[in-house]
This record gives C-alpha cells, sequence and structure tokens, in this order.
C-alpha cells in the first residue's frame, strides 16, 4: 500500500482515501479569489506544524511579508517555523517588481528558471524538506512570451521536485471554470488535480472542490464545498 502523506486540511484526507500519496505532485487550479494560496500555505505550515515534516513555500507573486501577513488572521505565525528551520520561503516576487529582498532565499537578479531551481534545491537539502509548494505557475506567463518556454519551465520545475522525492503543491491561475490548466500541460505532469471553485448561488458566493484526477488512489468524484475559516480551508462532506 502507497504511504499517505496528510494535507492538514480537515475534510480533505477522508476523500483522498487517507491524503496525498507520498511523493506525488498536485496541482491546484483555480479562479480568483478561491483559495489556493491557502490551500497550498495549509499543506505547507500544517506539515510543519502537525506532522514535524519541513516544507518549502516559493512565492512567485506575493512578496514573503505580504504573505506572513495575510497567513496571520489564521494564527499562523511563519516566522516562529522559519526561524526554527522548519518552513523556508523563497522570494521569486520581489525582484520582478525592482524591489530589493533581504530574505535568506531569493531571486535577487530578475527572473531565472535555473536560478529559481537552484534555490529550490537548496533550501529543500537545508531543512530536509518533505512538502514543497509553488504559488503560482501562472507568474510564469508574466516572465516569458514563448508557451514553449513556459512549458520548459514547467517540465524542468517538476524534474526538480521529482529528484527531491517531496511531496508537492503547484497552483495555477484558470479564467474558466471548464479549465483544468492555464498552459495546458501542467495537468500532465502532475499526478493529481484538485479544481477550486467559487460560483454563485442564490446571490452569495459559495466555494467548492473536485478531486478531478488522483493516480495510484481512489478518491471522491463528487464536487464538495469547502469554506475558509479563521482558521484555514475545512472541506465540508457532501448533504
Amino acid at each position: 500500500m502507497s504511504e499517505r502523506v496528510k494535507t492538514g486540511i480537515p475534510g480533505l484526507d477522508g476523500i483522498l482515501n487517507g491524503g496525498f500519496i507520498k511523493g506525488t505532485n498536485i496541482l491546484v487550479s483555480g479562479g480568483t479569489g478561491t483559495g489556493k494560496t491557502i490551500f497550498s500555505m495549509q499543506f505547507v505550515y500544517m506539515g510543519a506544524v502537525l506532522y514535524d515534516e519541513p516544507g518549502v513555500f516559493v512565492t512567485l507573486e506575493e512578496r514573503p511579508s505580504e504573505l506572513r501577513r495575510e497567513v496571520s488572521q489564521f494564527g499562523w505565525d511563519l516566522k516562529h517555523l522559519e526561524n526554527h528551520g522548519k518552513i523556508a520561503i523563497i522570494d521569486a516576487a520581489s525582484s520582478k517588481a525592482g524591489i530589493p529582498t533581504n530574505e535568506p532565499y531569493a531571486l535577487r537578479r530578475g527572473f531565472d528558471i535555473n536560478e529559481l531551481a537552484k534555490e529550490i534545491y537548496r533550501a529543500a537539502k537545508d531543512l530536509g524538506s518533505q512538502r514543497i509548494a509553488l504559488d503560482s505557475i501562472s507568474a510564469l506567463g508574466v516572465r516569458f512570451d514563448d508557451i514553449l518556454q513556459i512549458r520548459t519551465s514547467i517540465f524542468k520545475l517538476s524534474a526538480l521536485l521529482r529528484e527531491l522525492e517531496v511531496t508537492s503543491i503547484m497552483t495555477t491561475e484558470i479564467a474558466n471554470p471548464n479549465q483544468i490548466s492555464r498552459f495546458g500541460v501542467e495537468e500532465f505532469i502532475a499526478q493529481g488535480v484538485i479544481i477550486l471553485h467559487l460560483d454563485e448561488e442564490h446571490d452569495e458566493l459559495r466555494r467548492s472542490l473536485i478531486v478531478r484526477k488522483m493516480r495510484g488512489t481512489s478518491h471522491s468524484l463528487k464536487r464538495h464545498p469547502f469554506e475558509i475559516t479563521p482558521k484555514g480551508i475545512v472541506v465540508k462532506p457532501v448533504e
């Protein structure tokens, strides 16, 4: 039986038959406001807090200072875990904006996929990381004009994650709820796909998720509602 990795997201492990399979890469897709960043950070944060599994979070869109401030609303003290070697945040966002960064793990001279791979490798080895999240690979579309270059970069990152033998999440932004990925390649390199939805029902926005693919395990095929609570994401049972 394949070894499982607990997601740290209440209600999710149950619909995945026990959690993610260890060493797999999961694509989390969704539109704006669906909760992709919270989902991926909760996976890394709770891995460190609940299961003593160090993790690396690669932020390609938000500066780490903004990220730490945003998730503090859930009572998540990232700085404390960073200081104790349980979490590393890689700043791949500041250089894009031309802003200097003092982060210990960062791209400092513009965006370069090979430098990013080296920094991920360095952080993962420093911590003995078992979990890695990249948020969001949609940002590659801003850095590269050529779709082939974007896809090559995604393949490089995926190969690195396999080499590191970590359980990982990559998030991607989709404009259409019927889409699976942004660049048409992510779902093929990922062993699992979870799509987050934000739909209007009776003049109210409601969140839900569907596990579209999860290789090597059975999983729920139903749409499951979830909420972003004061403690993070909670997946609800289907009524």
